[in-house]
């Protein structure tokens, strides 16, 4: 299948980027439910894998194994799917959303989301809300 890069008027194409809810390793995905319900949180990779009674080193390779991902890489993106619904659909501020989503400021947010989806967050709001 052939899709042009662009949409008419300049505007870019946008892909929605799908995660699976679990893994098979009950240890990770218990991480990652703890994760997705604190992602306003800072983490620690020794404290999440003692919490999953793990080596750093062991955790590290199972939670790259079963998400494909480093964990930061992992928060980041499931941090910008979150913030990417509020935006959508609340009216929350951008500062507000950067704190929910556990950005540390709002540059880091804000360079984070464009790196993502080539477009600034109060782009994407009135865009999509």
């Amino acid at each position: 299948m052939v899709a042009p890069p662009h949409r008419e008027g300049g505007q870019a194409q946008y892909i929605e980027y799908t995660m699976t809810p679990g893994c098979h390793n009950r240890q990770i995905n218990s991480v990652l439910n703890y994760l997705r319900e604190n992602l306003a949180e800072s983490h620690n990779i020794d404290k999440l894998a003692k919490k999953v009674s793990m080596s750093r080193s062991t955790f590290t390779r199972h939670f790259k194994k079963e998400t494909g991902m480093t964990l930061v890489n992992w928060l980041i993106n499931e941090r910008l799917l979150y913030s990417k619904d509020l935006l959508e659909e609340s009216s929350l501020s951008i500062e507000q959303i950067a704190e929910l989503c556990g950005f540390k400021n709002t540059t880091s947010f804000r360079q984070y989301f464009k790196k993502r989806y080539q477009v600034s967050p109060n782009t994407w709001r009135k865009t999509f809300a």
